[in-house]
């Protein structure tokens, strides 16, 4: 690689690694961990018909299952979720947002999208570049997967 690619993923590290801070500070200033956070971002957003539970919760997360327990076990201490037993399988536990958590979540959304707006356009701008930067640095063999 180049020179220039080398500062441009060093730039977008660093821009994102700034988000990530932000994200960081703003679950802190809101009263949660930034785990607890991500946590409530993945409740919501879950994509499936049925909601989320503590296993599916772990693997979004990428922690282990005790981990993602000991997080549920905070936010519903903080009345943020509900845990309630599936009907189809009462071995597993369904996870729902609380109003409060709701609101929290949504307060915290908020921020973020209004800072994503802010930085969101250079991220898009570092990557074209770094990506860009590969495609010209590649030989055409190599970026159609033959061997020379």
């Amino acid at each position: 690689m180049e020179k220039h690619t080398y500062e441009k993923l060093a730039e977008f590290r660093a821009t994102l690694r700034r988000f990530l801070r932000f994200s960081e500070e703003a679950a802190y200033e809101a009263g949660l961990a930034p785990k607890q956070h991500q946590a409530l971002l993945a409740i919501k957003g879950f994509s499936e018909p049925q909601a989320i539970t503590i296993g599916e919760l772990a693997r979004q997360l990428q922690i282990r299952h005790h981990s993602a327990v000991g997080i549920v076990n905070r936010l519903e201490k903080d009345g943020c979720l509900k845990r309630r037993t599936s009907e189809s399988d009462r071995r597993k536990v369904q996870l729902n947002l609380t109003r409060r958590g709701d609101i929290l979540l949504e307060r915290l959304s908020s921020a973020h999208h209004k800072e994503m707006r802010s930085i969101g356009p250079r991220l898009v701008d570092l990557l074209q570049m770094i990506i860009d930067s590969d495609i010209k640095n590649t030989s055409p063999k190599a970026r159609h997967g033959t061997k020379s």
